[in-house]
């Protein structure tokens, strides 16, 4: 497994742009402080990039290059947030952190998955729903993929890398919010699904479907 070091290296991961002029950082700082107090005033629906740049001062061509469109924007605005999560699940306190076993931290990785979206969940929805494929292509979704796949080799699973997205696909925010908001289910119920998914997956040593 890689050790906790290297796989730190792979900090920051979401959507950021390549080192900036200072006065390029602090353009994209008062950019997102104005999505930030748009969302605060009329929630997520109220995000647009016109609205941005009215609410910045700037043209809204500045704003597309920024971000390139909402989807990018929303990535962006996560980007605390996802850094955040990585320190927990690459450094801080076990489950989630190193020093519990791997099948533990794998669980306790998918239900900070769920706690995530009853915060920010429409903005991850937002940032996932832009462009095709765009979850898959973050930074974010490549680091917690690598982590999932390290773990999954730890317990000796068959098709790690497989199994890895297959249980990022249960976590991803629309699925989430559907069952939230949509089927009325609990973050209980919600956990407990994903706890009898790892369970068998665990007790399999394969995904169902790949041959042993």
């Amino acid at each position: 497994m890689a050790t906790t070091a290297a796989r730190r290296t792979l900090l920051p991961v979401v959507g950021q742009p390549p080192p900036e002029r200072a006065d390029a950082a602090r353009n994209r700082r008062a950019l997102l402080a104005a999505a930030h107090a748009i969302m605060v005033e009329s929630g997520i629906d109220g995000l647009t990039m016109d609205r941005v740049a009215a609410e910045a001062g700037v043209g809204v061509g500045t704003v597309y290059r920024r971000f390139g469109d909402l989807g990018g924007l929303a990535f962006a605005l996560l980007d605390d947030e996802e850094r955040e999560f990585q320190r927990a699940y690459l450094s801080g306190p076990p489950p989630l952190g190193p020093g519990a076993p791997a099948a533990a931290r794998i669980r306790a990785f998918l239900h900070a998955m769920v706690d995530r979206m009853e915060n920010a969940g429409e903005l991850h929805s937002l940032a996932e729903s832009r462009a095709r494929s765009a979850r898959y292509v973050s930074g974010a979704y490549r680091t917690a993929r690598t982590h999932l796949v390290a773990l999954l080799r730890e317990v000796h699973q068959h098709d790690a890398a497989y199994c890895a997205d297959a249980l990022l696909a249960l976590v991803g925010a629309n699925l989430v919010l559907h069952q939230r908001r949509e089927l009325g289910f609990s973050q209980a119920r919600v956990k407990a699904g994903l706890d009898t998914v790892l369970d068998a997956l665990l007790a399999r040593g394969a995904c169902p479907g790949v041959p042993n």
